[in-house]
């Protein structure tokens, strides 16, 4: 490369970098142009503390003149790496008021959107400001660090329920669920993600255990949406929703849903056979491949070679392992 022409390419990047470090976006790259646009959060504090070390000796570089071409390179894909790419957005467009024997309190609904996606792949829920304050307390205990700039609503003694004083909240609750979403430790917290589904969960598997299935099944299928775009580096997490929805299909004499929402959860059990699931499904799976005359002879092969290798224990059944979720 000749002189000016690397001259040319550092001024280039010097721009490019100046942009990020002004205004904090990063710009999308060629596959990104051809996709819906995303919105960027990018993160003031640092996710991995372990990488203090690194990344303190990047930031001692700044992009000024003195810098080689390698050099604004690398400092470019650090800053970079501090931006994520939002893939949920959180939404609060109402609220209703509940009066409920001697409480009385306001019910915020929180619309949950994959980035990009169309209201088929939204999922809607309602929390209490109690419950919010729950989270907060809890992400505290673990996450004291990063959450040391977070604002929470306080509670007023007064005015709770005028319209002025909801709608502050309902910004603010936004706001609140979209930076804890942009930090990674927190996202793939179970505080936060049990703040997103447990209510839910609860109230289907309550409904399962009353013999309610078509109400369960209703409920666990809204839930299963989020907990996939939640738990995106943990398949194995959504295997007992899965295995529920297996329950209620097949005691809604439904073999042929059961049987493919079966097949969802094996596969994410491939290789974690001494999970608690494997087994009672293995089992339930050979029956509904047999009634649906489909091959049930290498799912009876599993589950041979399963039994060969560890000793014979008692198995509970798939449905009452599901029964016994969520039970306090």
């Amino acid at each position: 490369m000749d002189q000016d022409s690397q001259c040319t390419a550092e001024r280039e990047l010097l721009q490019a970098v100046s942009t990020i470090t002004t205004s904090s976006t990063t710009s999308p790259s060629d596959e990104e142009e051809n996709q819906p646009k995303a919105e960027i959060s990018c993160q003031v504090r640092k996710e991995n503390p372990e990488k203090d070390d690194t990344q303190d000796s990047s930031a001692t570089l700044s992009p000024n003149s003195s810098m080689t071409t390698k050099e604004l390179q690398e400092y470019w894909r650090n800053e970079k790496r501090q931006c994520k790419q939002i893939k949920l957005l959180f939404e609060i467009p109402s609220t209703r008021i509940v009066e409920h024997h001697l409480s009385k309190y306001v019910m915020y609904k929180i619309i949950i959107l994959q980035t990009g996606s169309f209201d088929s792949n939204k999922s809607v829920i309602e929390r209490r400001y109690s419950d919010f304050e729950k989270l907060h307390r809890n992400l505290l205990e673990e996450f004291s660090e990063e959450m040391e700039d977070v604002t929470f609503p306080k509670k007023t003694l007064t005015g709770n329920f005028t319209e002025e004083v909801i709608n502050e909240r309902k910004l603010a609750f936004k706001d609140y669920l979209r930076f804890l979403y942009s930090m990674k430790y927190i996202r793939r917290s179970k505080k936060f993600i049990d703040f997103l589904t447990r209510p839910e969960l609860q109230e289907a598997y309550g409904c399962l255990r009353g013999g309610q299935y078509a109400t369960a099944l209703e409920i666990l299928l809204g839930v299963l949406g989020l907990q996939e775009r939640l738990t995106r580096g943990n398949p194995v997490a959504i295997v007992p929703t899965l295995c529920a929805i297996v329950v209620c299909h097949k005691d809604l004499e439904n073999p042929a849903s059961a049987f493919e929402y079966g097949e969802k959860a094996l596969s994410r059990l491939r290789v974690h056979s001494s999970h608690r699931y494997y087994i009672p499904l293995l089992e339930a799976m050979i029956t509904l491949a047999y009634e649906l005359g489909k091959d049930f002879l290498s799912l009876q092969e599993k589950l041979e070679e399963w039994k060969a290798k560890k000793d014979p224990i008692r198995v509970f059944t798939l449905k009452e392992l599901a029964v016994r979720e969520y039970v306090q």
